[in-house]
């Protein structure tokens, strides 16, 4: 029977082997924690900065602070644009996974509507996530409590108190203060978003669009330590924002009130300028619209209505407002006769009731059946003969006409400081051949000389050229803004003025005459305005004139029982005192008589609101004694 052998171990053998296995598992042991140790040093050592940075970025954030915008007043320090303390929501849209379904979400617990979320996802398109962005504004007390109790349930949402824009004077102020509304998609494209880093709102119109890069100032930032949930737990640093400059109209609220009065809601528009310096200070345009509609966000109902009234409230009818000036382009003409050498001091007309080209039977008819008789420029310009200035236009010509009126700013932006003002038209050959590649025909110069025809005109171009009639030619570039101020501690300082152009009248015995045939329309027995400026305290010079919207066949105008758009256009342009003018003025009706019924006695209630005020008022302008808290006195003026 074999037995099978057991073999013996070999225990010397197995200690090495087993010696040289630890030894290899040590070196790899070794080497494994040589790779950690290196990959340590480089990420704690050599990326130390890098992945600082990094983790500060997940825990620090930098927020921007907007700056306050800057106020506006009036001349007198009278608040015109404010800034008020509100709540508004705002979305960190990288915090939000569905945005869609958060949206819906906040809809049961603030009142969200479509038109939010409209403007809310056009500004995410030129935004970065991590960038908030308003849905809501002006959050009522009781919204922000009920979304307080509601936070837990919407991550990357807060309530966040801001400064909205008001507008104190409402539609007073519509048109010339502008408003501002939300920074939308075309808005982006232009702005640098590093300064607007913050900013919800940016000017649209009027001084608020002009005078933006004054207004918004430079935004700060602070850096905050947030949670992993985004939230912050406090402040580190932070470098204050430059509020916006605070900026002074030369605009005077009373005036522009009583301006605006005389209207009584008739479409219309009137500007006053001051002839000595250029300042404007009444702007007006009838009717109007209340700019605290637009500042968050205008609904559509409410667009709707200003839109679609007949009575075009969102017009700037001063500044973009075309009408035919009629015969207040007579003192304009009279001044170019004389000046070009077509007529001379005691040059006569014979007014026969109708007036006739050379060699044409057509006649063109004067104001009264039966004409004037012989009269000279002033008396023309008293009782506005057409005659002598069929006369002298087809005499003096179109073109010498047009190059010589060109001089009083017809034709050309007025360059006040408000955009989109209108060009109005100064006709001449050159002008219809470009417009209407038609030849010029000696009838359009006859219509031409009494401010109809082609003529289009705006009101601030009319006041523009009654303020340098009344300036005897000199030119004063109008403007509204007056003084800025960098803050409520800090001195308000005038804004630098445009150089004021020469006078381009070379005898002064030629205006006046003007103005002595001025002085005749509201002072004179056969004045067409001396009825509506009897018994004032001081002497005017005016000038009435009605557009014509049809052809008269009778000896009367009557306007009876016709539609708004067939009345006529009422005009008047004045200035006064004479002696030394003050104020230069210039008004439109859109639907009336004549300027000599219509227009006239208005223009005397707005020159007496200036040059007159009722007992315990003060002329003209002058700082307030005590001025309001948030506001400090205006700058001093010239005794008028």
């Amino acid at each position: 029977m074999n037995l099978r052998r057991s073999k013996l171990k070999d225990g010397a053998r197995e200690v090495a082997l087993f010696q040289r296995r630890a030894i290899v598992g040590f070196l790899i042991i070794v080497v494994f924690l040589g790779v950690l140790a290196a990959r340590f040093v480089h990420l704690q050592v050599v990326r130390h900065d890098e992945f600082a940075t990094r983790a500060d970025q997940n825990r620090i954030k930098l927020r921007p602070i907007p700056p306050a915008r800057g106020l506006i007043f009036d001349r007198n320090g009278t608040l015109l644009a404010d800034n008020t303390a509100a709540f508004r929501l705002e979305v960190i849209p990288e915090q939000v996974k569905d945005v869609n379904a958060l949206l819906e979400k906040l809809r049961d617990v603030v009142p969200v509507t479509d038109d939010d979320i409209k403007r809310f996802k056009e500004q995410r398109k030129g935004r970065r996530g991590f960038n908030s962005l308003p849905l809501r504004f002006r959050l009522s007390e009781d919204e922000v409590a009920k979304f307080a109790v509601n936070r837990w349930r919407f991550h990357g949402v807060e309530v966040v108190p801001y400064l909205t824009r008001t507008y104190p004077r409402g539609a007073e102020f519509g048109h010339v203060v502008g408003y501002v509304s939300r920074i939308d998609e075309s808005d982006l494209r232009d702005l640098d978003v590093t300064r607007y880093a913050g900013t919800t709102h940016i000017g649209k119109t009027g001084i608020e669009r002009y005078y933006e890069k004054l207004l918004h100032g430079e935004p700060g930032y602070e850096r905050v330590e947030v949670n992993a949930d985004g939230r912050v737990l406090r402040v580190l640093d932070s470098t204050p924002p430059t509020p916006g400059r605070n900026l002074y109209l030369s605009i005077d609220v009373r005036l522009q009130e009583a301006a605006e009065a005389v209207f009584e809601g008739k479409p219309g528009a009137a500007v006053a300028i001051d002839p000595r310096n250029g300042e404007v200070l009444a702007m007006v345009s009838v009717p109007s619209f209340d700019p605290n509609l637009f500042v968050n966000g205008i609904s559509h109902f409410d667009y709707r209505s200003l839109i679609g009234s007949p009575l075009r409230p969102l017009l700037h009818r001063a500044l973009v407002g075309t009408y035919k000036p009629g015969s207040t382009m007579k003192p304009f003409m009279g001044i170019a006769g004389l000046e070009q050498g077509v007529r001379r001091l005691d040059d006569t007309v014979l007014s026969t009731g109708e007036f006739h080209i050379p060699g044409q039977a057509r006649g063109y008819r004067d104001h009264r059946r039966g004409g004037h008789g012989r009269v000279d420029l002033v008396e023309s310009l008293a009782q506005s003969v057409n005659t002598y200035f069929y006369s002298l236009a087809l005499d003096m010509g179109i073109d010498r006409m047009s190059g010589y009126l060109a001089k009083f700013g017809f034709g050309a932006r007025t360059g006040i400081d408000l955009g989109g003002e209108g060009v109005g038209v100064l006709p001449s050959k050159d002008w219809k051949r470009a417009m209407f590649d038609k030849p010029w025909y000696p009838g359009e110069t006859v219509i031409a000389g009494i401010g109809q025809g082609y003529w289009v005109v705006t009101p601030v171009q009319l006041a523009n050229a009654t303020a340098i009639l009344a300036a005897r030619g000199e030119h004063h570039p109008i403007h509204l803004l007056r003084a800025t101020q960098s803050g409520f501690n800090a001195p308000i300082e005038p804004a630098v003025a445009a150089t004021a152009e020469p006078s381009f009248i070379l005898n002064m015995s030629h205006w006046e005459r003007v103005r002595d045939g001025l002085v005749a329309v509201v002072a004179g027995p056969t004045g067409t305005a001396a009825r509506s400026f009897a018994g004032a305290p001081y002497t005017a010079a005016g000038k009435t004139g009605t557009a014509q919207n049809f052809s008269r066949t009778g000896n009367e105008v009557d306007t009876r029982g016709l539609s708004d758009a067939q009345r006529h256009q009422a005009l008047f342009v004045a200035f006064a005192p004479v002696e030394q003018p003050q104020i230069a003025l210039a008004l439109v009706m859109e639907v009336a008589a004549s300027g000599s019924r219509d227009a006239a006695p208005l223009a005397r209630q707005i020159l007496d609101s200036w040059l007159a005020p009722p007992s315990g008022a003060t002329t003209g302008v002058t700082a307030p004694a005590t001025p309001a808290p948030a506001a400090p006195a205006a700058l001093p003026e010239a005794t008028r």
